[in-house]
């Protein structure tokens, strides 16, 4: 297994609100993006405190990941709804960070099978056969409107709410979070970003990118300096695994 990691400010963004994370246990690795929002330094916060939740719960739970009957579903409920909690605690006693939120998205590869945790706008796809698939579903107002009819992926593009999130860790007590998984196959790229990076390049130019370069790292610069190059407007994340 391969992976690059990249996280830039982007060209307007003063701070970088993107948090992530990469743990590699043996035999279950773990990758996680999360892009805070909140006023200033607020989003950061937010994603900090989730990313370190989820790697804490990680290293305590360390023998039951790698045992035979570890559950990694009911894992990622349990690290994301405590990560949810912390971070709406840390809202709720702080006038600083009242209302901030992070979104996350984190994959697991275990026994030939990514699992995904997922809440938000950031993304996870998967490149196979030269084709790039996006996994998870935006928790955003103008996903749902795409999805119900009301306006098209072209009109989507520019859309004046396109920033408005529908769900997010750590605005309300309660969290609802899309668990999912599928196998994995050797020769597969997975990649986990931040809408920084699709809010900038489209789906197939990022595919167009993962396609041409040969180094994952060097892929993973790629895609920043392409999201940069057409404007930078947001934070940018990226974590790409190739599976071997």
């Amino acid at each position: 297994m391969f992976v690059g990691v990249c996280s830039d400010t982007g060209k307007i963004r003063v701070i970088n609100q993107d948090s992530y994370y990469i743990c590699e246990l043996d035999e279950l690795p773990v990758f996680i993006v999360a892009d805070g929002m909140g006023g200033h330094k607020a989003g950061e916060v937010a994603s900090s405190i989730a990313t370190e939740t989820i790697k804490e719960m990680i290293y305590m739970n360390q023998e039951e990941l790698l045992s035979e009957n570890f559950q990694i579903p009911k894992f990622i409920n349990e690290a994301l709804s405590e990560a949810n909690k912390r971070v709406y605690e840390k809202s709720s006693i702080s006038e600083e960070y009242k209302g901030m939120g992070t979104t996350v998205t984190m994959a697991f590869i275990f026994k030939g099978e990514l699992y995904i945790g997922h809440i938000g706008d950031s993304r996870a796809y998967l490149l196979r056969d030269n084709e790039l698939l996006q996994l998870t579903q935006d928790h955003s107002l103008v996903a749902e409107l795409v999805r119900n009819g009301s306006i098209t992926e072209k009109d989507a593009i520019n859309h004046p709410q396109k920033n408005v999130i529908t769900r997010a860790l750590g605005t309300d007590e309660e969290v609802k979070i899309d668990i999912f998984s599928r196998e994995v196959l050797d020769g597969d790229v997975i990649l986990l970003c931040s809408d920084g990076l699709t809010n900038m390049v489209s789906d197939e130019m990022i595919k167009e990118i993962l396609l041409k370069s040969e180094n994952i790292q060097d892929t993973c610069n790629l895609l920043i300096d392409t999201a940069n190059d057409l404007g930078g407007l947001d934070n940018i994340t990226a974590i790409i695994i190739e599976v071997r």
